[in-house]
């Protein structure tokens, strides 16, 4: 494998320098402060990746005050509470995208949260917890215990949380793919995304980086070379 200075020279190269692929790696998370998050948050924010998942992101945003109140602040115990005719409105009020899969997503969800919370304090302790090297296992059991958060959507609400993830997308695995990294195209395997955190891991050793930032770099070292104002628009800046 390549040292990894070799692939950021490349992508500052296509994005017209350092300062400008600086520009476009966002703030570094800081796991551990994930542990004073509040439940309602993480659940709003697995709602919010759930429903924008296969959607427009910038619709779900703009409607993502009427969520808010649709859903009742996204607090699990309230949620809990309500009977089922609540849930049954949900599907027909204009607040919110009326989805019947993704709305009863939110219930499950709640329990999924309620539950993680009652053994580790919080969701938000439980994520603090997680070893930062140990992502493709994180997102495992957000995919077997959550619901619809399986595959990119557990990287996309992990990356939302501030939790320092990586986001396989196809971008970044064809960086990896060119650098020499022996994974399949749609890299889907237990096999493929072991070899993806073993080596993002060296990388992060060896540059210091988060691996938030190294996700970035290879996906912006390689493919289709939007511009950094796309790039701003997409992360929401």
């Amino acid at each position: 494998m390549p040292d990894f200075a070799r692939i950021r020279a490349r992508a500052a190269e296509r994005k017209g320098g350092e300062a400008v692929l600086n520009s476009l790696l966002g703030p570094v998370p800081d796991n551990a402060s994930l542990a004073n998050l509040s439940d309602d948050r993480v659940l709003s924010t697995m709602a919010e990746r759930v429903f924008a998942a296969g959607f427009v992101w910038r619709v779900i945003e703009q409607k993502w005050p009427g969520f808010e109140e649709a859903f009742l602040g996204f607090e699990p115990k309230r949620l809990l509470f309500q009977p089922d005719d609540f849930w049954h409105e949900l599907a027909a009020d204009k607040r919110i995208v009326r989805n019947p899969q993704k709305i009863r997503s939110v219930r499950d969800n709640a329990v999924f949260v309620e539950q993680v919370a009652k053994e580790h304090g919080s969701f938000g302790k439980f994520l603090a917890a997680w070893p930062a090297g140990e992502q493709v296992g994180l997102t495992a059991y957000l995919g077997k215990h959550g619901s619809r958060l399986g595959g990119n959507t557990g990287q996309y609400l992990l990356r939302w949380l501030g939790w320092d993830t990586f986001i396989m997308s196809q971008d970044m695995i064809l960086a990896l793919r060119d650098a020499g990294l022996d994974i399949g195209e749609a890299a889907t395997s237990k096999k493929d995304q072991a070899k993806i955190q073993a080596q993002i891991n060296i990388w992060a050793d060896d540059t210091g980086l988060p691996r938030a930032h190294i996700s970035r770099i290879l996906s912006m070292s390689i493919g289709v070379n939007h511009s950094a104002d796309e790039l701003r628009s997409y992360m929401g800046e």
